[in-house]
């Protein structure tokens, strides 16, 4: 079965019912976009950008294209062969891959890693907003790699967080618990601002911004989350 599922006649079939069915679902929920302004002068601004979402939300981030406006952008995807479809697919939907993983101590996983982070450094140069799931590809989940507080500390770029959420959807039983959004519900989006990684941070520093950053991005998550349930504001 795996090898019928790699196939590339097979990939590019699923790529196209992934983003398909994803577009048919944006253009069904009604989204909804909280404290955008923590990241409005950062997206308008000429400069690079870091945005992070956690692994199991990737089916629901192509909702932040509208907030991202004309800011070019780049999303992380991992090189295995199953991550194949979905990098053809978000780049059908406007968001064209780096194939990589930022994982920890500031290393791309896999084979043509760091030419990835190169490619990944140098999009933030040029004014790019480099998208990253940093508990990926394989976990734990929500829990962040340092990998990219280091992109920051080495780019300069600033950081954001977004915790997405959709009322229609099913979790999946995956390491991630990944959510698979369903049409005509409702969504948010809940950003928050994380800030800055100093060029010359020590490893102590680097630890402090990570927890820091997972700390902001779960509570952004639980927000998105708590404001469809009818418990967050």
């Amino acid at each position: 079965m795996k090898p019928l599922f790699r196939a590339a006649f097979v990939q590019g079939a699923l790529a196209i019912l992934l983003a398909g069915y994803l577009e048919f679902v944006q253009a069904t929920t009604r989204w909804r976009y909280v404290n955008t302004a923590a990241v409005d002068a950062a997206l308008t601004s000429p400069n690079g950008v870091i945005g992070c979402f956690w692994h199991g939300r990737i089916a629901l981030a192509m909702a932040c294209r509208p907030v991202l406006g004309s800011k070019p952008r780049r999303v992380f995807i991992s090189l295995s062969r199953d991550g194949d479809f979905i990098a053809k697919a978000v780049d059908m939907m406007g968001v064209p891959a780096i194939r990589g993983s930022a994982g920890a101590k500031g290393k791309v996983k896999g084979k043509g890693g760091a030419n990835a982070l190169r490619q990944a450094l140098s999009f933030l140069e040029e004014g790019g907003c480099m998208i990253i799931t940093p508990d990926g590809p394989r976990g734990p989940n929500q829990v962040m790699q340092d990998g990219v507080v280091t992109m920051a500390r080495m780019s300069g770029a600033p950081v954001f967080m977004f915790g997405l959420a959709t009322t229609s959807g099913i979790t999946l039983k995956s390491w991630d618990k990944g959510r698979l959004p369903l049409p005509f519900g409702r969504g948010r989006a809940v950003f928050a601002e994380a800030g800055y990684a100093p060029r010359e941070a020590d490893a102590a520093t680097i630890e402090a911004l990570r927890l820091d950053w997972q700390n902001r991005l779960t509570a952004a998550q639980e927000r998105a989350e708590a404001i469809l349930a009818g418990t967050g504001d």
